[in-house]
C-alpha cells in the first residue's frame, strides 16, 4: 500500500479520548487510510442528499427539489413526497436488518429443537415456557424441545401470515407484537390501522408503495414508517433479543474492560466483528479449548475481544472485553497485533480488508449475502458450527507467526465496565430492595424526582460529529440533572471507554439525588453504586428498553408516552437506525436525533415529526446539535411530562 496515494490529508486534531493520536500517526506511517481520512476527502457533502429531496425510484430522473425553480420532479413528486418516500424506504431497509437477524436466531432454536445443531442448547428454559405459555403453546408434561419447535412455528406465523395483508382484521398482527407490548399501545396502533401482519409482507409492501406512481400522499406514507417502525420492533429487535436470550441466556451484571489496550501483544488476538452472536458465541468457546494450541506456536495463549455488536453480545453474557466501536474497527487492525477479524453481518467497513493488507490481519465473512473482496470466506452453518469455529480459531492460531513486530503498537487506555442490565437484571436488582413488588422503589424514585426521569441513548458513532464527544458529553450532562441513562450499541462503547459505567461513575458524575437511588440499589447487590449509565445490550437489544417502560407504565397504570422518559440517537448513522427511531416514536417516546435528520427538504414532514405526531403516537422528534442543547431539550420534555403528571418539577 503506497503511503502517498492512500493517506489524504492529516486527521485534524480533536478531543476525542478513543481517538488515540499515536495509533494515529503510526497508521498513516504505515500507510493507512481510515474512515476519517475519507470522510474529509467527502467535503462538502451533498446538500440535496442532507435534505432528502433527491429522488431516484424512477429513470425520469434522478430529479432533485430546488425551492422556487424546481418544486417537482419530473413525475409531479413535490418535496414532501419525495422526503416522506425515501424516509419510508431508509426505515424499511433498516427493520430488514433487524428481522432477517431475528430470522436467524429463530432458524438456529428450530435447528437446536430438531437436535440438528449438537452445538448449542435452550439456556433460558424460563423465558421459553414463558412465551410459550402467552402463546397458547401447551407445556406441560412435554419435552423443552418439542416446545420450543411449537414456539418456532408460532413465531414464523408473523413473517407467512396473508389474512389481513390487504384487508386488515382484528386479531391478524404480529403475535410477538401481541406479547409484548402494552394493551394501551395496541389500542392506539388499531385506531390508526397500523398494526402490521407480516413482518416480510410489509417491508415489501412499502417498496411498492414507494415507487413512481403509487402513493403520493405524505400524511399516509409516515404513518407507514410507524407501521415499519412496529415491525422493526417486534419482529426484530424483541424478537432475536428474546430467542438470544433462550438460546444463550439472559444477561446479568458482569465486570469487563474496554477500549483497544484489551488487546494483548503475546496472545493471539481474534477480533468478533458484527451483530449475530451466534458464531461468536461459538469462536469464544473454542478459543477457550484451543488456548494451549496457542501456546504451542509461542503464544501466551488466545485473547477474544469485540467490536459493535457481536462483541457486546459476547461482553453482556461472558465479560468479553470490548475493543472499540464501528469507528475503531480499523484502528484495531492498526495495532498490528489483530491476528483473525471474524464478521457476520452490518456496520462492517468493507475498508478493514484494504487495511488488513498493510498488516498480517486475516479477515473472514462467514454469512452468504455479506462478502469482501480480500477475506476469506467460510460459511456457517449452525449445524457445523463447531467445525467452523474452531476451523477459524486455528486459522488465526496459525497467523500468530506472521505477526510483523515493527508494525506493533497496543495503546495503553482501556476502562473497567459493568454491563449485563437487560430488564431482567434491573428487575432482579430491585428485588434486593422490594422483593415482593420490585419496580416500586424505581417507581417511587421516579415519583419523589429523586430520578429526575429516564433516557435511552442508542445508536452509531458518527465522523460528522467529531470532537463534539456527543455520546460522552450528553451521558455526563443528564445524569447530573439526577436523569438515570440507559442504552445500547455503540453509545455502549463510547460510555463504557469514558468510564461511565462503573460505580466509581455514580459518585463522580450523578446528581446528589440520583446518586442516592444509585447507592442504595447497589448496595443491596454488592455493590458501592449502581453505575449511572446502565449498559442493555447491542443495538438489537433496543427492544429491551421497550419492555423495560412498558413494565413501567403498566404499574403506573399510564400510557408510555406519559411516561417522564426520552430517547436520544445522538450520532446516528445507518438506516437501522432510522427503523429504531421510528419504533420509539410509535411507542409514543420524544426522540432526540442527530445529526439533523435527513427530512429538512420538506416543511411538511419536519413539522409532523417534530410537533403533530405527538398528537397521533405520543412521539415526536427533538433537534438539539450539540450535547448541551440536546441536554435541555430532553429535561425540558421530562419536565413537561412530570408536570402533566402531577410530579415534582
Amino acid at each position: 500500500m503506497k503511503e502517498s496515494e492512500k493517506v489524504r490529508s492529516e486527521i485534524r486534531i480533536v478531543k476525542d479520548s478513543w481517538v488515540n493520536s499515536d495509533l494515529l500517526k503510526k497508521a498513516k506511517k504505515d500507510g493507512v487510510e481510515l474512515v476519517f481520512h475519507r470522510f474529509e476527502a467527502q467535503q462538502p457533502q451533498c446538500v440535496f442528499g442532507e435534505g432528502d429531496v433527491c429522488c431516484k425510484n424512477c429513470w425520469n430522473g434522478p430529479c432533485r427539489i430546488i425551492p422556487g425553480k424546481q418544486d417537482y420532479g419530473v413525475c409531479g413528486a413535490n418535496a414532501d413526497v419525495i422526503v416522506a418516500r425515501n424516509l419510508l424506504r431508509h426505515a424499511g431497509a433498516g427493520a430488514t436488518c433487524h428481522t432477517d437477524h431475528a430470522k436467524e436466531t429463530v432458524l438456529a432454536l428450530y435447528e437446536i429443537a430438531e437436535g440438528k445443531a449438537p452445538g448449542y442448547g435452550i439456556k433460558d428454559k424460563e423465558k421459553l415456557l414463558m412465551f410459550a405459555e402467552k402463546l397458547g403453546i401447551k407445556t406441560k408434561g412435554r419435552s423443552v424441545k418439542a416446545i420450543a419447535r411449537d414456539l418456532v412455528y408460532e413465531i414464523l406465523e408473523d413473517f407467512r401470515r396473508q389474512q389481513g395483508l390487504f384487508v386488515k382484521k382484528e386479531g391478524t398482527y404480529l403475535n410477538w407484537l401481541r406479547i409484548r407490548a402494552t394493551k394501551e399501545r395496541i389500542n392506539t396502533w388499531k385506531k390508526l390501522g397500523i398494526l402490521p401482519v407480516n413482518a416480510d409482507a410489509e417491508t415489501s409492501h412499502i417498496l411498492h408503495q414507494t415507487t413512481m406512481g403509487c402513493d403520493a400522499d405524505p400524511v399516509d406514507l409516515l404513518l407507514s414508517v410507524m407501521r415499519i417502525g412496529l415491525v422493526d420492533g417486534y419482529s426484530g429487535l424483541t424478537l432475536a433479543t428474546d430467542i438470544q436470550d433462550i438460546i444463550f441466556g439472559t444477561p446479568m451484571p458482569v465486570k469487563s474492560e474496554s477500549n483497544l489496550g484489551v488487546l494483548k501483544e503475546g496472545y493471539v488476538n481474534i477480533v468478533v466483528h458484527g451483530h449475530v452472536p451466534i458464531l461468536s458465541e461459538k469462536i469464544v468457546e473454542w478459543a477457550k479449548k484451543l488456548n494451549d494450541t496457542a501456546k504451542k506456536v509461542g503464544a501466551k495463549g488466545i485473547n477474544v475481544v469485540g467490536t459493535c455488536c457481536t462483541g457486546i453480545e459476547v461482553l453482556m453474557r461472558q465479560g468479553v472485553p470490548i475493543a472499540g466501536h464501528v469507528l475503531q474497527q480499523e484502528m484495531v487492525i492498526a495495532t498490528g497485533v489483530c491476528d483473525l477479524m471474524i464478521v457476520d453481518l452490518q456496520c462492517i467497513y468493507p475498508s478493514i480488508a484494504n487495511v488488513a493488507q498493510c498488516y498480517h490481519t486475516k479477515i473472514v465473512t462467514t454469512i452468504d449475502y455479506v462478502r469482501i473482496p480480500g477475506a476469506i470466506h467460510i460459511p456457517f452453518e449452525v449445524d457445523k458450527a463447531d467445525e467452523t469455529a474452531k476451523k477459524i480459531v486455528k486459522l488465526a492460531v496459525d497467523n500468530f507467526k506472521n505477526r510483523r513486530k515493527n508494525k506493533v503498537f497496543i495503546p495503553k487506555e482501556k476502562a473497567e465496565v459493568w454491563t449485563g442490565f437487560s430488564a431482567e437484571a434491573i428487575i432482579e436488582a430491585l428485588k434486593k430492595v422490594n422483593r415482593k413488588v420490585p419496580l416500586k422503589p424505581l417507581v417511587d424514585a421516579i415519583k419523589s424526582g429523586d430520578i429526575y426521569g429516564i433516557v435511552g441513548i442508542v445508536g452509531c458513532r458518527n465522523p460528522k460529529v467529531r470532537g463534539m464527544r456527543f455520546h460522552e458529553e450528553l451521558t455526563k450532562l443528564l445524569i447530573k440533572k439526577n436523569v438515570l441513562v440507559v442504552g445500547t450499541g455503540c453509545w455502549a462503547h463510547a460510555a463504557a471507554q469514558e468510564g461511565l459505567m462503573t460505580p466509581e461513575a455514580t459518585e463522580k458524575y450523578a446528581g446528589a439525588k440520583l446518586k442516592r437511588v444509585l447507592k442504595a440499589i447497589g448496595q443491596a447487590n454488592g455493590l458501592p453504586a449502581l453505575p449511572p449509565a446502565l449498559h442493555m445490550g447491542s443495538c438489537v437489544d433496543n427492544g429491551r428498553i421497550g419492555v423495560l417502560l412498558g413494565a413501567i407504565a403498566d404499574y403506573l397504570k399510564v400510557p408510555i408516552p406519559a411516561l417522564p422518559v426520552a430517547g436520544s440517537a445522538p450520532e446516528y448513522v445507518t438506516e437501522k437506525a432510522v427503523a429504531i427511531a421510528s419504533f420509539f416514536l410509535a411507542l409514543g417516546l420524544a426522540v432526540h436525533i442527530n445529526p439533523v435528520p435527513p427530512v429538512t427538504g420538506s416543511k411538511l414532514v419536519t413539522k409532523i415529526l417534530t410537533k403533530d405526531l405527538e398528537e397521533i403516537t405520543g412521539g415526536k422528534v427533538l433537534i438539539g446539535t450539540t450535547p448541551e442543547e440536546a441536554a435541555k431539550v430532553i429535561v425540558a420534555h421530562i419536565r413537561k411530562k412530570r408536570k402533566e403528571l402531577g410530579l415534582k418539577v
